[in-house]
């Protein structure tokens, strides 16, 4: 196991060196004045554009201005973003948590939905409540997920007032940029209850919720399909008939023999499903006006701020391997059968 996680940790600077030199490979294409023009903020500096060229070396080889890149990327230095206003490390630090937080408060519900209601459908095969579920859940699927969110925010906002976007409310926001309020993490959520503040805590999580069920409704289809599919594989196999034969209880039977085993493709893809909430989370931010770093990988490509492009790319790539990893981790807990050379 441990030869394994050593190899797949091994495989992380390659998988970093193909993402990065080829987004780079793609901003080549861009000419050395239209990279330039990045670098003008003021109009009038129009005229400077050979000097910023000349000073950023726009007009070397690529190989050089990518070997460049990525010294400085080694150090920690991504570059400045033009769209966030600050350092490219800085402005990961800052959107992440908001986005990590809202990814997991999704998959939660994704998980506890998707098996719960996949493990029904699969017992009630084909009856009326299998049909049930999977209208609903198709339902949700091809519902267009800013629809979803406008219909929940007319909902819950503007009709009952239950829940605000944003990441929380205007007194909160005066709370945590006092200076009684410490940061330690810079996820709000665990900040506030290290500060003991209750009121920021359940502010936070008030203003998660709305996001956090467009999100769950919006991917945990294809959960209750997987679930449903693997739960009806099992409940077919010798050993739910035996333990049926025995006497066991239906419940034991379904949920701590064939829904335990069940569980081996939700976890690959729940680990996938998770990856991609935390770099595709864009359109339900612009909703709720919630600021992740999905809302800010977007601001970089349409204001072609590719220092943000490249160290936005070079996270989500570090994302994906390590929740592979941790998927594959996983299997070994669930099903002691499998064993990893």
């Amino acid at each position: 196991m441990f030869r394994y996680i050593l190899r797949r940790l091994l495989m992380l600077p390659l998988v970093m060196l193909g993402v990065t030199f080829f987004l780079f490979f793609l901003t080549q294409r861009l000419s050395p004045e239209m990279r330039a023009s990045l670098y003008i903020q003021d109009p009038r500096q129009m005229d400077s554009l050979e000097e910023v060229i000349e000073k950023y070396g726009l007009n070397d080889p690529m190989p050089v201005q990518y070997f460049r890149w990525l010294k400085g990327a080694v150090k920690g230095d991504l570059g400045y973003s033009e769209s966030a206003n600050m350092p490219v490390t800085s402005a990961i630090k800052a959107y992440l948590p908001a986005t990590i937080q809202l990814a997991v408060a999704a998959i939660i519900l994704v998980v506890l939905f998707g098996v719960w209601l996949g493990i029904i459908s699969a017992k009630y095969k084909d009856g009326f409540t299998d049909n049930l579920i999977r209208f609903f859940v198709l339902s949700g699927f091809s519902l267009p997920i800013f629809v979803l969110g406008l219909i929940l925010l007319m909902i819950f906002y503007g009709k009952l007032g239950w829940f605000a976007p944003g990441e929380y409310s205007f007194t909160a926001d005066m709370i945590i940029h006092s200076p009684n309020f410490k940061t330690y993490t810079g996820f709000l959520l665990i900040d506030s209850l290290l500060n003991l503040n209750f009121y920021v805590f359940f502010d936070v999580l008030k203003h998660l919720v709305l996001p956090a069920v467009t999100l769950c409704i919006g991917s945990f289809a294809l959960m209750v399909r997987v679930m449903r599919s693997s739960m009806l594989e099992e409940l077919n196999k010798d050993y739910v008939r035996s333990a049926r034969a025995r006497g066991l209880s239906e419940f034991k039977v379904i949920y701590e023999h064939a829904g335990f085993n069940a569980m081996i493709p939700v976890v690959t893809l729940a680990s996938i499903q998770f990856i991609r909430l935390l770099g595709g989370t864009v359109i339900v931010e612009t909703v709720f006006d919630y600021p992740g770093i999905g809302r800010w990988g977007v601001e970089c490509a349409q204001q072609l701020d590719i220092a943000g492009v490249m160290g936005f790319s070079l996270m989500v790539a570090v994302l994906f391997v390590l929740g592979n990893l941790a998927a594959d981790i996983l299997y070994t807990a669930i099903d002691p059968r499998i064993r990893l050379k």
